[in-house]
């Protein structure tokens, strides 16, 4: 290769501008604004969530297709590369950060405020005054007993169940990476199916787990700090399986259309550590949410 071709492919490539971003911003903000009128009781219909919805996965799609369309033209280099490495890796601290902070606020309400509220410590005149006769305890709907009696979801059913789907699926998809890695196309194809398979079943699982919770157990958003902290935790790490086995599909029929190479795959290699990070935090789930 001659000097000037090689610092052409190092060149570092710089996207045209996109309009996607714009697009995506503005469905996410109506998709978000139909679900907070949803849960305030105060919505207009499902239509601001629909739009927002399809629009959302649209836009996706069509952002994967402009990446896809780089990638495969031979438009990244070495540089490049280190760039979407570094980027992952801050994206997936920002999401340690943003799931952290969930679980901070489950260690206070747990740990700190319904104790308070049940005269621990310096707080019996808080127990004495305002609450008097309630006994801190978790789970707990607050000495208000918002929402009314409820029943939790025990660790040893479904969430066990959700909880060996996903490392399993953790598993295949380090099957999938090694097969890559030794040219071995249509070996990791069926182990990434195979992932796919478990992420959608984790998802089936928890959306039956949510219908019973609703229906037979009382158990709501609108059930005191318990239930607006096994919601919030539970449902955006949902929201996470989902946005992963999209990105799974995508990959896998990437590898179907012959993308990839055994030595340059770090599309590949970006959606298996955002998996992980998911089967992660999902551990960290059933343990302090489910078990605890």
């Amino acid at each position: 290769m001659s000097t000037q071709a090689a610092a052409h492919s190092e060149r570092y490539f710089v996207p045209a501008p996109s309009v996607w971003p714009f697009v995506l911003t503005a469905a996410l903000v109506c998709l978000v604004a139909g679900v907070a009128s949803f849960l305030e009781n105060d919505h207009v219909g499902p239509v601001p969530i629909f739009i927002g919805g399809v629009l959302s996965i649209a836009v996706i799609f069509l952002w994967f297709r402009d990446v896809v369309h780089e990638s495969e033209g031979g438009r990244y280099s070495a540089q490049v590369d280190r760039t979407f490495r570094w980027g992952m890796s801050w994206f997936i601290f920002s999401e340690v950060m943003f799931f952290g902070a969930f679980f901070g606020a489950l260690f206070y309400a747990r740990s700190l405020s319904i104790p308070w509220l049940g005269g621990e410590g310096t707080k019996v005149a808080t127990n004495l005054f305002l609450w008097p006769g309630f006994e801190a305890g978790w789970p707990s709907n607050g000495p208000g007993e918002v929402g009314g009696s409820f029943q939790t979801i025990p660790a040893f059913g479904v969430p066990l169940l959700n909880t060996i789907l996903l490392l399993t699926s953790g598993f295949t998809i380090t099957m999938a990476h090694h097969a890559l890695k030794a040219n071995r196309r249509m070996i990791c194809i069926l182990w990434m199916w195979a992932t796919v398979a478990l992420g959608a079943s984790f998802l089936w699982f928890q959306a039956h787990e949510y219908l019973e919770a609703y229906t037979e157990l009382n158990l709501t958003l609108g059930s005191g700090v318990y239930g607006s902290t096994f919601f919030m935790l539970t449902g955006f790490h949902g929201l996470h399986v989902t946005l992963g086995t999209i990105m799974l599909i995508t990959i896998t029929l990437r590898l179907m259309f012959g993308h990839f190479k055994p030595d340059s795959h770090f599309g590949f290699e970006g959606v298996a550590w955002y998996w992980h990070f998911v089967d992660v935090v999902w551990l960290a789930l059933f343990v302090v949410v489910y078990w605890l």
